[in-house]
């Protein structure tokens, strides 16, 4: 049964490798080189030819390719009231490597107000011609999660309670004013569910003094308050990433920890799995997505590396998951995008484009 809305049977997380192009203009604009108007054009052309390449490889879905960005998430973050950016003592630990060392805080009352990239998503959806665009933001819970208390100003909210309220409402604004741009297909990219499946995280945790297992309560609660009056026509997915930095990963474990709670309970249209390695476990977690709810969309391609997957393992491996869910529920994507953030993952264009195109034809084949 081929699917002629989203999420689509050939799918894509998100982001793209930033053309030399974006690279060269980001660092004449870091030196005073050129304005932010000529950076926005030379982005806008970039934009123009990305969106082109996706079209060019089958897809029925578009994105900006992230390329007004330098993280997936801290650029969103930036551009909501009551955030600020700070530079923090390390960076995010990945496997063998470390982020740039910035951070998020709360310091005020959160508010979505008139965010940046609703401008970025009006642009991309006027060139996006017959194809559908999709815009990708953090999820609530990312937030949230890595600074926890220790992030969030005690005099704004001496109680999480009226915290976790406001980031509710700040990403339900933040869904409707996509809305009203015209958005009709928004992702939500969100790493704590992974971490919430790992052993190693979920210790961390604890460490802290937070509970893995309520974490994901509250984490289901927040989500399905902000999608609370959405939009029949609108269609939200959310991304659950193990880390995507210069093809390395942060967490490792199958969905079993999570999987009752997050697929049982919270009420997005897609769920985008990675399970492109024996890091992500087994297809038995998926069990618990409801029967003719949702769509599950198999990440089943890496992008951390360029070596093509073969078209058979990979129709095998979607045949297993039938096992679990309906075939007619599931799509095929990458695993992640190919540059949550600016610096990318460790293989050349030509192989993302080789890897995009493997998606929309194994997709056809199969559907």
């Amino acid at each position: 049964m081929q699917r002629h809305q989203a999420p689509f049977r050939a799918d894509v997380v998100g982001s793209f490798l930033r053309p030399d192009a974006i690279k060269n203009a980001r660092q004449q604009f870091a030196q005073g080189e050129i304005t932010a108007a000529q950076l926005r054009s030379v982005e806008d052309e970039a934009i123009r030819h990305v969106v082109e390449q996706q079209c060019a490889c089958g897809l029925h879905v578009v994105t900006d390719g992230e390329f007004r960005r330098a993280w997936w998430h801290f650029d969103f973050f930036d551009g909501l009231e009551g955030v600020e950016r700070y530079d923090s003592d390390k960076g995010i630990q990945f496997n063998g490597v470390q982020t740039k060392a910035h951070g998020v805080r709360v310091i005020g009352k959160l508010r979505f107000g008139d965010h940046p990239m609703l401008e970025d998503f009006r642009y991309l959806k006027s060139i996006s011609g017959n194809a559908q665009p999709k815009m990708t933001i953090p999820s609530p819970s990312v937030l949230h999660f890595r600074g926890g208390r220790k992030d969030i100003d005690a005099t704004v909210y001496p109680q999480l309670d009226a915290y976790f309220d406001d980031l509710a409402t700040t990403w339900h604004d933040a869904i409707h004013a996509f809305y009203a741009a015209g958005c009709r297909y928004l992702q939500l990219d969100d790493t704590v569910w992974a971490y919430l499946c790992s052993d190693d995280q979920r210790r961390q945790i604890r460490e802290r003094g937070d509970n893995p297992d309520e974490l994901a309560r509250i984490y289901a609660r927040v989500i399905n308050k902000a999608l609370e009056g959405k939009p029949d026509d609108l269609t939200i997915g959310l991304h659950v990433c193990r880390g995507n930095f210069r093809s390395t990963w942060i967490s490792e474990g199958g969905y079993e920890p999570v999987a009752e709670v997050l697929f049982g309970s919270v009420n997005v249209d897609a769920f985008f799995l990675e399970y492109d390695n024996d890091r992500s476990g087994d297809f038995a977690p998926l069990r618990f997505v409801r029967p003719g709810k949702q769509q599950v969309v198999l990440g089943l391609i890496t992008t951390k590396n360029g070596e093509l997957e073969n078209p058979e393992g990979v129709k095998a491996r979607l045949a297993e998951a039938a096992n679990y869910v309906d075939i007619n529920q599931i799509c095929l994507s990458p695993q992640c995008g190919f540059a949550s953030t600016e610096e990318g993952n460790s293989l050349t264009p030509e192989q993302q484009w080789d890897k995009v195109r493997l998606v929309t034809n194994i997709a056809e084949q199969v559907w």
